[in-house]
């Protein structure tokens, strides 16, 4: 059996995502969730995975920004969307996906480091990847303004920084 994995721009591949999206976090469930009230950036990219009895089985999200962390300006590679088919879970596929995602990130030379939020369930399967957390505080922007990020825990990956604490602000610098 073999895996195809398909790298795809971000807003152009949103229609393949879309289904799987509102079946892994029908709004309901998402409204009732700490994090339901937040409103998500579209990713730049999306790892996509087919699944071998048909349609998408596994989706990882790929940002870029530019952000300040303690007080440097870097360049950061984020990953969000993390979904996979309930049919599909446990076979590897968010691995794979995953893998994928930051050998995107990796490629593109001037991240200096990787970015995502996730729920305590989920803290070991990213810290077995090779996701480390990250105890200071983030910055972002939503429509009421710039909030401190506190609905989910952030992890870093390390591409030519470390970041394990300080301030990492993701407000208002343009990529």
């Amino acid at each position: 059996m073999s895996i195809e994995i398909d790298v795809l721009n971000g807003d152009a591949s949103w229609p393949v995502a879309e289904p799987l999206f509102k079946a892994v976090w029908p709004a309901d469930m998402v409204a009732k969730l700490p994090w339901g009230h937040i409103k998500w950036a579209n990713a730049d990219l999306r790892v996509l995975i087919d699944a071998p009895s048909g349609g998408l089985a596994c989706h990882v999200g790929i940002y870029f920004r530019h952000a300040i962390w303690d007080g440097r300006k870097v360049h950061i590679g984020g990953i969000g969307g993390v979904s996979t088919r309930e049919d599909c879970r446990r076979q590897g596929y968010a691995s794979l996906a995953l893998d994928a995602a930051v050998q995107t990130m990796r490629h593109h030379e001037a991240v200096q480091f990787g970015l995502l939020f996730c729920e305590p369930h989920n803290f070991a399967f990213y810290q077995s990847r090779g996701w480390h957390p990250f105890s200071g505080e983030v910055w972002a922007e939503q429509p009421e303004g710039r909030v401190r990020f506190e609905a989910m825990a952030p992890f870093v990956f390390d591409f030519t920084r470390k970041p394990r604490q300080g301030v990492i602000d993701l407000c208002g610098l343009p990529w």
